[in-house]
């Protein structure tokens, strides 16, 4: 027999969520946990036991202790029997008791228990109204197994997210590693987010991109957090996905599950048209009408034990395939004909080595390999034509394994370790690659004089590429100890990560030229009117007052050469980052669950995060490991006593990290260098005849980095501020939830959320030399020129740079934030909303829940990434660059959304038939009108062109105006047969099933002709056919 082991309750009271099959909700404690607990209450001073045991005869055993009250905590997810017993005699029982990840389910014995002997256990099931959680502090959202089989939802973590409240779709720029799409929780930037794999944190380690997710068909409950979570986890300001895997029980089960969605079925996507300046559509840009393609999924799972009781195995691969045609824009004219594999295995062994001690392994990969066709097209015509090349064929894995052990060392004492590793590969290659022209970029800004308005390129298709051997590793360490000491339960541990990016970066195709042409529209006036007598950068009257313009990078006017008199200029552009390097993270963390009375929950936690970024030799160039104190500190009130009403709040701060890729240009030996030149002609591959160079302050036909990255190494003490501090963020949260009636819930609640502290880069060292003439610094004994470019700095905050000395040592140089770098606003970023909701649980018939948020995000800084112009280099985006850039730039921010109303639910028509719903209506998000600044001087500071917050001369702060509102319903229906015995399922879903194809994002630059052009647009409708078997 099993040893018993025995364990005495916790001092909650009447909390909540004995919770079978139903929707998401808020739960308890930490948002990345894998596991649950049971409590509840019995007969005061009884004495008695409390049995629960699973479908894997995992068995644990509490004493009910001098109040009536027990709990059993750290229990693995699934179905649970419940036994009361009485001087060693079942007097009841509950069966069918199904955790959540995360929280606690209430499983009582009322007063009739004393007479229960002689009834049959009672099964707990969906129909009753769950009570609510009173042990919750945080905004969490969870989604079973259950549910995804019917929602109509897209198959991906995201698409499971975006269910939550707050949540809403990322911009079309920015792809996970393996090509998805990305989310933003809360006003915070894509980057911001942590995703979670059976508690082992797969986050992207390159840059913060998304994360590694399981296999559809394998996901047991996705928890989306988005805020209040306890101190035991970190690492995001935004918010966390998190997945729990499936696991095996003592029966064997198998099925498999095939998708499609034809081509046939699809609606065609609108063609997207450039915007004249009267707002008249202009000519076609890209014709989309044929970019279709179907996708085939197969996915197969087998689970059950290898030794009944002891040792349990779930594995399960999926198989899916995107196959279709995509025409490019008239800027890169191909008809490419792609295909996508992605394939994904997933596997889990259970072992309960005894009822005190447990051991979890997880094994998990995911792959994504494309490889395209490309055909000529011709835009006269809308006809495609013969073969042009092949496209650069990409095949990006990860591969994760981990283990945690647990155990139950005494009644009190619980102690679990994890320990993990994910290798990801990411690999690139140019089949047929023809090293003969380099890669034309922007053509639309070639002289319409010159090529009659007409678009002149060639067959080049491949502009830079990954390093060949680009690969990471992240490794993830948790030790967590519990305690539970009369009305508390204390909780200690460490978090700690290892994040290595080995020869990171992109370079041109070593096979090649080593450099692209890059096309440009003439610099304009405040009226955005060509001037070719304006400095392409810089120039007089660019720098702030007192300063020597001449310091800073300029590039001379187009007028005077040859070809130049219209404006038009073209680069020769030469780009490389690649380097390896790592991040040590390090966390430790105590909690305090407090219950001060039985209605009055205090969770009190305190997390200390050391953040150490080092460069491609191994030397620290960010040290942020003094203490980080980041407080937790929530609340949970039982108003009535009887978890009917509950009202909640939650103070915290929560710091992030930098990934890797950051050192790849601000702490590595980067090149970004363009060389200047007019053009008399352009050939017929697109390639500029009879060029006149530009002078530029290295002189004329020099390379010219405004940035100053010309592939030298940089010294880690001058790539950072003196005292940077890390990234962080303030959220507060106050709601409430409340039954109504028998068979509904509501509630409400107010998040506010502030970024505190930023990190981001400054190019301004123009202003660093001016003030170090002002302190009467000898030129001589420093060289400006290897000054680097940019440097990390946190936004608004005065601080002290480091100028290297000829004959060694540094200068440290204060810079005064308004008065030595002209900025006249601090750094920004503000989100508040307010999310009601009414739900209906499901009562064996239907579920439902109704979301409304009205929510703000506004200041000057989205955080680590700039959507409106596609910016993904973490934390190195044009923002506070220099002065100028940010004047006017506080407004509503890229990820505002004021109103957005979801819903979705599912109802039972027949026991063989059942309809799901999904309903998403969202105000569009801001636009942004960036152009040249108004004055003499339309390109001041670093002269980056038209990136300042003026329309036509005049302010455009973010958010003027925003895109238009999108609405979408998606709607599934499934039959599964009694004459199959419900093992087998048919089922149809229809994606955005009027057609809405509103326009989410348009073109930022006021001063291309490209502006007001559309970016993205809503995806149109498409069938999905699916058949599924369990058995």
């Amino acid at each position: 027999m099993a040893n018993k082991h025995s364990r005495r309750g916790v001092t909650y009271r009447r909390t909540a969520l004995a919770l079978a099959l139903g929707m998401g909700f808020t739960g308890l404690a930490s948002g990345q946990a894998t596991t649950g607990s049971i409590f509840g209450q019995t007969r005061s001073g009884s004495a008695d036991t409390v049995v629960v045991q699973n479908a894997t005869g995992l068995t644990r055993e509490a004493t009910v202790d001098a109040s009536g009250r027990y709990n059993v905590g750290s229990l693995p997810l699934g179905t649970y029997t419940v036994t009361l017993k009485r001087g060693g005699e079942t007097v009841d029982s509950r069966s069918n008791v199904v955790l959540r990840v995360g929280s606690g389910t209430d499983v009582s014995f009322g007063a009739s228990e004393a007479n229960a002997r002689e009834l049959s256990s009672v099964t707990v099931t969906a129909n009753a109204l769950p009570s609510i959680d009173v042990t919750s502090v945080d905004s969490r959202t969870v989604i079973t197994s259950q549910q995804l089989a019917t929602l109509p939802l897209a198959r991906s973590a995201e698409a499971i997210a975006l269910l939550a409240p707050g949540v809403v779709q990322g911009s079309s720029y920015f792809v996970g590693p393996m090509g998805g799409s990305l989310v933003s929780f809360g006003g915070s930037s894509v980057t911001e987010n942590a995703y979670y794999l059976n508690g082992f944190n797969t986050t992207d380690p390159l840059s913060g991109f998304g994360g590694i997710s399981l296999p559809y068909g394998s996901i047991d409950q996705q928890e989306i957090l988005s805020g209040g979570y306890g101190a035991a986890y970190g690492r995001s300001d935004g918010g966390v996905i998190s997945q729990v895997g499936k696991r095996g029980t003592n029966d064997w089960h198998f099925g498999g599950m095939v998708e499609w969605t034809p081509t046939d079925l699809q609606s065609d996507p609108k063609n997207y048209y450039y915007v004249k300046k009267d707002g008249s559509r202009g000519a076609m840009r890209q014709y989309r009408k044929d970019n279709k393609g179907w996708t085939t999924t197969i996915d197969a799972y087998l689970g059950g034990p290898l030794i009944k009781d002891k040792l349990f195995l779930f594995t399960s691969i999926e198989a899916e395939r995107r196959q279709g045609q995509l025409v490019g824009s008239n800027a890169a004219p191909y008809d490419t004909h792609y295909r996508y594999d992605n394939p994904k295995w997933y596997a889990k062994l259970d072992w309960n080595i005894n009822d005190s001690n447990i051991l979890e392994v997880t094994g998990a990969s995911t792959k994504s390999s494309y490889r395209g066709t490309m055909n000529a097209f011709d835009y006269g015509t809308l006809q495609e034509g013969g073969f042009n090349s092949y496209d650069t064929h990409t095949k990006n894995a990860a591969q994760l394994f981990s283990s945690k052990f647990t155990s139950y060392i005494t009644d009190d004492l619980t102690v679990s370790v994890m320990y993990g590793k994910m290798k990801s590969t990411y690999y690139s290659d140019t089949p047929g690659y023809d090293p003969t022209y380099p890669y034309i970029y922007t053509p639309t800004g070639e002289n319409p004089d010159i090529t009659g308005g007409q678009v002149i390129t060639n067959n080049q298709t491949v502009s830079t590429i990954n390093l060949p051997g680009h690969r990471s590793v992240s490794t993830n360490l948790r030790v967590d100890l519990s305690y539970h000491l009369g009305d508390h339960t204390l909780t200690a541990g460490i978090d700690n990560m290892d994040l290595k990016n080995i020869e990171g970066g992109t370079m041109f195709p070593s096979q090649g030229l080593g450099y692209g042409w890059e096309y440009n529209e003439p610099v304009t006036d405040a009226n955005g009117d060509p001037d070719p007598s304006l400095y392409i950068l810089g120039g007089p009257g660019s720098a702030l007052p007192g300063a020597d313009w001449h310091n800073s990078p300029w590039v001379a006017p187009t007028a005077g050469y040859a070809g130049g008199e219209t404006g038009y200029y073209v680069a020769k552009y030469e780009y490389h980052d690649n380097a390896s390097v790592r991040v040590a993270q390090r966390a430790q963390y105590i909690q305090d669950d407090w219950q001060v009375n039985d209605r009055l929950l205090l969770k009190l936690g305190l997390r200390n995060d050391q953040f150490t970024n080092f460069n491609a030799v191994g030397q620290p160039y960010l040290r942020l490991t003094k203490p980080q104190w980041a407080p937790r500190l929530g609340f949970s009130w039982d108003v009535s006593g009887d978890s009917s009403f509950k009202v909640y709040g939650n103070v915290g701060r929560y710091y992030l990290a930098l990934p890797t890729s950051v050192a790849l240009r601000s702490a590595g030996s980067s090149l970004y260098t363009r060389t200047y030149y007019t053009y008399t002609g352009i050939d017929a591959n697109g390639i500029p005849t009879g060029l006149s160079p530009i002078d530029t302050s290295r002189g004329p036909d020099m390379p010219l980095s405004a940035n100053g990255e010309y592939g030298q190494p940089r010294d880690p003490r001058v790539a950072a501020a003196k005292g940077l501090k890390s990234e962080y963020q303030d959220e507060y949260i106050l709601g409430f939830d409340k039954k109504l009636g028998d068979s509904w819930m509501y509630g409400a609640k107010a998040t506010y959320r502030n970024l505190r502290n930023a990190i981001d880069d400054i190019g301004d060292k123009n202003s660093i030399i001016n003030k170090m003439n002002n302190m009467g610094i000898d030129p001589a004994t420093y060289d400006a020129s290897v000054m680097p470019g940019s440097y990390l700095m946190n936004p608004g905050k005065n601080a002290t740079y480091y100028v290297a000395k000829l004959g060694g040592g540094y200068y440290e140089v204060p810079m005064d934030w308004r008065k030595d770098f002209g900025f006249n606003t601090t750094m920004k970023r503000h989100y508040y909303g307010l999310n009601t909701y009414l739900e209906h649980p499901f009562d064996g018939k239907w579920f439902a829940r109704f979301d409304y948020l009205f929510s703000r995000n506004y200041g000057n800084s989205e955080g680590q990434v700039r959507t409106d112009i596609g910016q993904e280099d973490v934390s190195a985006t044009v923002d506070w660059d220099y002065a100028q850039v940010m004047d006017f730039a506080n407004g509503y921010l890229a990820n505002n959304h004021k109103h957005q109303f979801k819903a979705y639910g599912s109802y039972q028509i027949t026991p063989e038939w059942l309809v799901s719903g999904n309903v998403a209506v969202l105000s569009g998000a801001p636009q942004t009108c960036l152009g040249f600044y108004p004055g003499a001087q339309p390109n001041p500071g670093l002269g980056y062109g038209p990136y300042y917050h003026f329309c036509n001369g005049k302010p455009w702060p973010p958010g003027t105006k925003d895109n238009p509102w999108t609405y979408r319903l998606d709607l599934s229906a499934q039959y599964r047969p009694e004459w199959a015995g419900k093992k087998l399922a048919f089922n149809v879903m229809v994606y955005n099933v009027f057609n809405t194809q509103k326009t989410t994002q348009v073109y930022a630059i006021s001063a291309s002709s490209s502006y007001l052009r559309p970016i993205s647009s809503q995806a149109p409708r498409y069938v999905r056919f699916g058949v599924t078997y369990d058995y």
